[in-house]
């Protein structure tokens, strides 16, 4: 009897012994296997996505790089954070007002919102590209004339000046008239020092600019009949200038 349940014992455990073995390897091993598989697919999914996003990323500085060519001047006038107050806590966001000029004329302002800095930035930058306005400047240095804009609480008013006065403006106002080539201007603001406000009063009065040459056109007379009536000049003085007047 001791010996038939030891044999039977024996038998048991080689009968047991090699599917306990039989299981783990196999399923185990495919398992394994699977998982080995499923481990490099995700590395491999997980390597080419990431390379879409990464050359996403760098395709955009290179996109950037060629608006830039166009040799336009950049300024950051303002930048302001607002902050929502949400379950989790607070979520930031950022505001910017850039002003872009070729320094020949030309000039333009944006806003933009985002999360990031660099993209409210960007945004701004993009917009103040598409909304550039040409304004007429005398001897490619100042204005032809004064002006007077408004914009909300904003006021602003903008002389003409002599040569080697310089910009006299200040904040956003000194911002727009660098980026638009003016070297010699005065200007004051006189209502809200907002400065979205500001500059949309600026642009404002630089919309009302108008040019010697655009006016004699329109009213059926020589440019030099019109810069000989200032008073200051003589006729020949005023025929020289007007052959200076090229806008």
């Amino acid at each position: 009897m001791v010996d038939d349940v030891i044999e039977t014992e024996a038998a048991g455990t080689e009968a047991v012994a090699p599917t306990e073995d039989r299981g783990p390897r196999g399923r185990g091993g495919d398992r394994g296997g699977r998982g080995g598989q499923g481990g490099q697919g995700g590395r491999g999914r997980g390597g080419p996505g990431g390379g879409r996003d990464g050359d996403r990323r760098r395709r955009e500085p290179r996109a950037a790089d060629g608006e830039d060519g166009q040799e336009l001047i950049e300024k950051l006038v303002h930048i302001n954070r607002v902050s929502k107050t949400v379950k989790g806590g607070k979520r930031f966001g950022f505001a910017a007002l850039v002003v872009v000029g070729d320094g020949k004329g030309r000039v333009g302002f944006g806003h933009g919102k985002a999360r990031e800095v660099p993209e409210a930035i960007s945004k701004a930058t993009a917009a103040a590209k598409k909304a550039m306005i040409r304004v007429p400047l005398r001897e490619g240095r100042t204005l032809h004339h004064d002006g007077y804009g408004h914009f909300g609480a904003g006021k602003v008013h903008v002389r003409s000046a002599t040569a080697g006065t310089g910009i006299i403006a200040g904040g956003p106002m000194r911002a727009v008239f660098e980026s638009l080539g003016v070297a010699d201007v005065v200007s004051k603001s006189t209502g809200s020092n907002n400065p979205y406000n500001m500059v949309r009063a600026t642009f404002a009065a630089l919309e009302e600019q108008t040019s010697p040459r655009t006016v004699a056109q329109r009213r059926g007379k020589k440019v030099a009949d019109l810069l000989a009536r200032r008073g200051d000049i003589s006729v020949a003085q005023a025929a020289a200038d007007a052959d200076a007047v090229v806008a």
